[in-house]
């Protein structure tokens, strides 16, 4: 058996070969990032059956890809590595700090020498296609949360009555007068006409008491208006309507594909599409993972724990691995505490033992994590009458 230790860059990529025995075959060659460098990588590939040579190289994003496809295109299974888990078996066996992308190679091929095989699964790009989409909608919707910051800004200058009238948050309703008036003299001059968009805008909400409680508080507001507030106003209000307008197509493109596949993650109660394809997508191939501990790593939701002579004792839960998919397991508890008998029930039998509301949420995510381990490796589908 052979293996090959990938170190990959931006512009070019190197590999160094070693037999079962370590010694090299192949010491480590550079080759770019194009169809001749991967045609250099083919030839070099090629001197060893397909069955018979194990490809390994570090987890770098996007950077990989184009490699990735190429493999898996010519027939050749790989394996993406744990860059933190490679720096620390490199550092285990010499004290030397130089560096290089040659050695990082040979580094990688002798880590492969050392763990188990744990090949990428075939046909990835799908996965890969739905986790660029989440990834994108979560940083768009980070965008469009600062957005909203800036607005209440501009807002505390020229109409500091506006955000508190409507609950300190802005509603499709306020989003809608701030749109369409803007400024505290067009509020104060809304007519009758303008609460009856209102008012069925809002389904009722927005009654004939707010409507003229808003224009008293526009028309005495303690705020300043200037045309330098104005362009502020607008520039801003129109930079989070496209934000949120591309959010809501990336949303559709996502609820479609995760339909498609329809994970059973998916029909769990209180999970809906675009966490499903947050999840589904971040933990790609769950057979990769021996238990739902494994999963719990990764997700970051798993307790420190330190134990040294006499001392012994466990912390908070770690926060490592992949933020996004801890952040959408936590929320997906918040809602199945409401919407999922199974986990309500769970939720306030750890209240009544006396945990606080955050500690019980984490034994949450740790009862979730096992489901969708148990749900995705046998392909169930969820049953509240079962599944407590």
């Amino acid at each position: 058996m052979n293996y090959a230790g990938i170190d990959i860059s931006k512009y070019k990529h190197d590999i160094c070969v070693l037999n079962s025995f370590g010694e090299v075959t192949c010491d480590a060659l550079s080759f770019t990032n194009d169809a001749t460098g991967f045609a250099d990588l083919l030839n070099i590939l090629s001197q060893s059956n397909q069955d018979e040579i194990r490809i390994g190289f570090e987890a770098t994003a996007h950077y990989s890809l184009n490699l990735k496809l190429f493999l898996e295109k010519n027939g050749y299974s790989f394996m993406e590595l744990n860059p933190l888990l490679v720096n620390k078996f490199v550092k285990g066996q010499t004290l030397r700090r130089t560096t290089t992308d040659k050695l990082c190679a040979n580094a990688i091929a002798r880590y492969m020498l050392q763990v188990e095989y744990k090949p990428y699964p075939a046909s990835f790009y799908h996965n890969y296609s739905l986790k660029s989409l989440t990834r994108l909608r979560d940083r768009l919707v980070r965008q469009r949360s600062g957005y909203l910051v800036r607005l209440t800004n501009v807002l505390d200058h020229v109409f500091p009555e506006f955000k508190p009238f409507f609950g300190n948050r802005f509603s499709s309703t306020a989003l809608h007068i701030l749109s369409n008036y803007g400024s505290p003299e067009a509020i104060a001059n809304m007519n009758s006409r303008s609460f009856d968009i209102l008012r069925r805008k809002s389904h009722g909400n927005f009654t004939m008491d707010k409507f003229v409680k808003l224009k008293s508080l526009a028309k005495n507001t303690v705020g300043g208006w200037n045309d330098i507030f104005k362009i502020e106003l607008e520039t801003l209000f129109d930079i989070y309507t496209q934000i949120d307008g591309k959010i809501n197509v990336l949303e559709a493109e996502i609820t479609g594909i995760i339909s498609e596949i329809n994970p059973p993650t998916l029909s769990i109660k209180g999970i809906g599409p675009i966490s499903a394809a947050i999840i589904v997508s971040e933990l790609g191939d769950i057979r990769r993972f021996s238990s739902p501990d494994k999963v719990l790593s990764f997700a970051g939701l798993e307790p420190g724990y330190f134990q040294s002579g006499t001392s012994e004792f466990s912390g908070r839960m770690v926060k490592r691995g992949s933020s996004i998919l801890r952040y959408t397991i936590i929320n997906c508890c918040r809602s199945m505490r409401l919407h999922n008998e199974v986990f309500s029930t769970y939720y306030y039998k750890k209240i009544a033992e006396g945990k606080p509301h955050r500690v019980v949420l984490s034994h949450m995510a740790k009862k979730l994590v096992r489901l969708i381990y148990r749900l995705e490796t046998t392909g169930a589908l969820f049953n509240s009458a079962i599944q407590r």
